[in-house]
């Protein structure tokens, strides 16, 4: 099986200041619950939709698992429960989009 990937995507924040703000504070909580051996992730700030106009999504979270098993249980802890929660409540410009994916 292939890796798999927790693919969150934050909506154009109302404050863009204050969701950077939140955002850091909530890889902190994130880093803090994962773990001794973390979670690798990747963060991406999207710049603009590909006509140039605002994109209407802020920022990429991407993390990677081994298999849907894994990111199944990793996911279903009180302390990854806890960082998806704090996920909803940053993202002032309305709930984050999370999806699952894989390459081919």
């Amino acid at each position: 099986m292939s890796e798999v990937r927790l693919i969150v995507l934050y909506p154009y924040p109302i404050d863009v200041e204050q969701f950077d703000k939140d955002y850091e504070a909530h890889l902190k909580l994130l880093d803090e619950k994962s773990g001794p051996d973390g979670l690798p992730y990747t963060v991406t700030r999207i710049q603009a939709a590909a006509d140039g106009s605002q994109a209407p999504y802020y920022l990429m979270f991407v993390a990677s698992f081994p298999s849907m098993d894994v990111l199944q249980k990793v996911m279903s802890t009180p302390e990854l429960q806890e960082v998806a929660a704090d996920a909803v409540r940053v993202s002032t410009g309305g709930p984050p989009v999370m999806m699952i994916g894989s390459e081919e």
